[in-house]
Parts: structure tokens; C-alpha cells; sequence
């Protein structure tokens, strides 16, 4: 052992030194193969595991922040339950309905971003049996305004989206989601111009839409102008549901509140009596979300750290035995002249090749599996709440310098203890 490392450090002979350091690293590890392969299974599943739980955590929020249909601080207001306390006047039981003016009052407010009245015909999630030339469906048939668009977070496929023209000058115009299209239309037909039958009334197709949520329901509905759907199905005296969404920087929250206040006050509604009114805030539910995975996430690193702990503390140990096996190598090192940075730096060196290959192969196979995954979810229809798993880039890279930090700082009082070996005690060491 001592004829493969020069730690004496003269002239040309440095430039040798640091080939010999590798040759010698190489040597002792590929000697303990048993050893060298248990010390990297710690760190490479401390990697391995670190990886699999973020990509699988990312997954699950992925899939359920994709539920949310990438639009995530709407509010959707109804009429709720009947009137349970009396107030100015007017008398307990009465059912609420929300009306024109009571959206025109919220569009004055400073916190409104968007809005949109809606109603639906024959009531909530009731479908209306609709004909084309080539196919009958029953869908659901909603009327909407040009906002509803970006409140629900649906993406045009082709054509174009209901407009302020269609809604002011109620034309008879439908888009309709793609799984409409399959059942009505024939594969490869033309639809935009097409005309649909509903409830005896023709429209004309002007658009395909799909959902940006993981709900295919969502696909299966018929847009029209809500001022269309309300004078020709006879529903002028009331709107169905209204969603509205804040300018940046404000919590739907606040917007729902104020809101909720000036139906309350038209309608003469007491202020206590909540149940008056029917809302849900996509906002809180959505931030409820993000609360849970970052508790997911500090979990999963709170159990990756610990296996990359015990990672280290195993590559600590096996170096201690390391300096033991090799006391007379060190000594003989010493007497020919090498200092002790010369023997601190070649463990040192030794550690971090090793915790560096472990590591990164744990990071490999890691991003290999979600991968896989990825591509078996992407082939499969269904896949429930969870959507592509994912690590990224910085993520990946912290964790391996984690592992190798950790590796390294363990080793440093094996290293030291090395450093600390009397040449003559070392020598006589059998």
C-alpha cells in the first residue's frame, strides 16, 4: 500500500500524487466489495427515497390541484335555504332569489375581477335531450356569460366562445364540450356551423371546448348565452347561480363576503341568517390544498433526512473501521513524509466518491421510476386523484448535495483520527 501513494509532495512527483490517490481509492474499495456495496445502499436509498416521496407527493397535488380546472379563486353564489329570522319588517320563511339587480350592485364593487350569471334548463344538473342531424344526447344545458369562460378554467378546442354580442343581441348560438361532439357528430364531421335541436329551439354550433380539470363530466355540457336561455325558456324572474372572481391581490374571501352582504341587503335578509345564501369559495378549498401538501412535503423530507442521517452515520462508522484496518499503511505514509492534510484529504476524497456514485445512482433510479410512472398514467384513462409525479430540477440537485455534504461531514473524525496516528505506534501496529 505504501509504494501507491506518494504524500511527499515534490516536484514532478505531485502531479503523480494525485493519480496514485485515485488508483488507491479505487484499490481499497473494490477489496471490500461487500462493505463498499452496504455503505452506498444507505445513501443511495436515503436519494432513492427522497425522490420517490416528492415525485409521488407532487403526483397527488398535481392531480388534485388539476381538479380545481386552473381556475382557483372563484365564487359561486345560490339561493340557499329559507329566511329564518325576521328583519325590517319582513317575516321569517321566505326563499330568497338571487335577480339582475342584485348583480349589477356586486359589479360595482372595486374587488370584483370577473362575473357571470348563470341558469340552467329544467334546474340544476338536469339534462335536456338535444338532436343533431346524425345523434341524440341528453346534456346539460347552461346559459353563461362571456366571463364563464376563465371562471371555470375551460380551454377552446376550436371555434370561439360565447361573446358580449351573443349576449346582448341573444343570439342562438351554443359551444358545446368535446364529449358532446362524439356523441352527436361523427368522427372527423365538420361541427362549427352545424345546428342543434334544444327543446325545440335550433342553435348553432360556434365552438368546441374541453375541461382543464380532471372531471369528464365537465365535458359534457352546452353553453349558450345566459340572456338567450332566460327569454326562450321562460326564465326572467330569477338567476340560477352567479360566479365571480376578485382583481389580483385580493382574497376571494374578501369578495364573497361583500357579496353575500348585498344580496343579503337587497333582499332585506338578516345579517346572521347564513343559511339564506348557498356559496362556495374555490380559494379556501384551494388553499386548504396547499396547506396539506406542504405538510406532506416537510414529511417527506423529514423521513428522507433521517434515512440520509443514518446514510452518513453508516459512512462515518465504516471509515472509522477504514483507519483502524489501514493504521500501519497510515503510519508508513507519515514517515515517508506526508502530512496530515495529505491523509485527511485522501479519506475525505475516499467518502466522497463514494457517497457521490451512491448518490447519484439513487437520484437516477429515483427519476427513472416516476418516469415509468408518468408513462403508465399518461396511457391509462383513469387515474383517479393523482396526476403526474414530478421532482424538480433544484430539488433533486439539494438533495444529493445534502447526501454528499452529510457523507463528508461524517467522515471528518475518522479523517481526523487518521491525521492523529503516531508513525512509531502505527509501524508496530500488527
Amino acid at each position: 500500500m505504501a509504494g501507491r501513494t506518494d504524500f511527499t509532495g515534490r516536484g514532478h512527483e505531485r502531479i503523480m500524487m494525485d493519480w496514485d490517490r485515485w488508483q488507491e481509492i479505487y484499490y481499497t474499495l473494490s477489496q471490500h466489495k461487500l462493505r463498499t456495496v452496504l455503505t452506498s445502499l444507505g445513501v443511495f436509498w436515503g436519494i432513492f427515497m427522497l425522490v420517490v416521496l416528492l415525485g409521488a407527493a407532487r403526483g397527488l397535488e398535481n392531480g388534485v390541484i388539476g381538479g380545481f380546472g386552473g381556475q382557483t379563486n372563484t365564487v359561486i353564489i345560490w339561493s340557499g335555504s329559507r329566511t329564518q329570522l325576521p328583519y325590517k319588517g319582513m317575516p321569517l320563511g321566505r326563499r330568497i332569489t338571487i335577480r339582475d339587480g342584485d348583480l349589477e350592485s356586486i359589479r360595482q364593487l372595486s374587488e370584483l375581477g370577473m362575473s357571470s350569471s348563470n341558469n340552467e334548463m329544467g334546474g340544476w344538473q338536469v339534462n335536456q335531450y338535444v338532436v343533431s342531424r346524425n345523434g341524440v344526447g341528453s346534456f346539460s344545458t347552461i346559459g353563461i356569460e362571456p366571463d364563464s369562460l376563465k371562471l371555470s378554467g375551460h380551454i377552446m378546442l376550436q371555434g370561439r366562445f360565447i361573446n358580449e354580442y351573443d349576449f346582448s343581441e341573444r343570439r342562438k348560438v351554443v359551444v358545446i364540450g368535446d364529449a358532446v361532439k362524439e356523441i352527436l357528430f361523427e368522427p372527423g364531421e365538420d361541427v362549427i356551423g352545424q345546428k342543434l335541436e334544444i327543446g325545440s329551439v335550433n342553435f348553432v354550433v360556434i365552438g368546441i371546448f374541453t375541461s382543464n380539470s380532471n372531471n369528464p363530466s365537465e365535458t359534457e355540457q352546452i353553453f349558450m348565452a345566459n340572456s338567450t336561455l332566460r327569454t326562450t325558456f321562460n326564465q326572467l324572474g330569477w338567476i340560477g347561480h352567479i360566479k365571480i372572481a376578485p382583481v389580483g391581490g385580493v382574497h376571494a374571501a374578501e369578495l364573497e363576503e361583500k357579496a353575500r352582504a348585498i344580496i343579503m341587503e337587497n333582499h332585506k335578509v338578516h345579517p346572521e341568517d347564513s343559511g339564506t345564501l348557498g356559496s362556495y369559495n374555490m380559494q379556501n378549498e384551494y388553499d386548504k390544498v396547499l396547506g396539506l401538501f406542504l405538510g406532506m412535503k416537510l414529511f417527506s423530507w423529514v423521513v428522507a433526512i433521517g434515512t440520509i442521517v443514518a446514510g452518513a452515520i453508516g459512512v462515518g462508522n465504516i471509515m472509522l473501521i477504514v483507519v483502524k484496518e489501514r493504521t500501519r499503511e497510515i503510519g508508513v505514509h507519515k514517515a515517508l513524509g506526508a502530512t496530515p492534510w495529505n491523509v485527511v484529504s485522501t479519506i475525505l476524497l475516499e467518502t466522497l466518491v463514494l457517497t457521490s456514485i451512491a448518490g447519484y445512482s439513487g437520484l437516477v433510479c429515483g427519476v427513472f421510476l416516476l418516469e415509468g410512472l408518468s408513462t403508465l398514467m399518461e396511457a391509462s384513462t383513469d387515474t383517479g386523484m393523482f396526476g403526474k409525479p414530478e421532482i424538480d430540477f433544484l430539488t433533486a440537485g439539494a438533495a444529493l448535495l445534502t447526501m454528499i455534504m452529510a457523507g463528508v461531514g461524517a467522515a471528518i473524525l475518522p479523517a481526523m483520527k487518521a491525521a492523529g496516528v503516531d508513525p512509531i505506534v502505527a509501524l508496530q501496529d500488527e
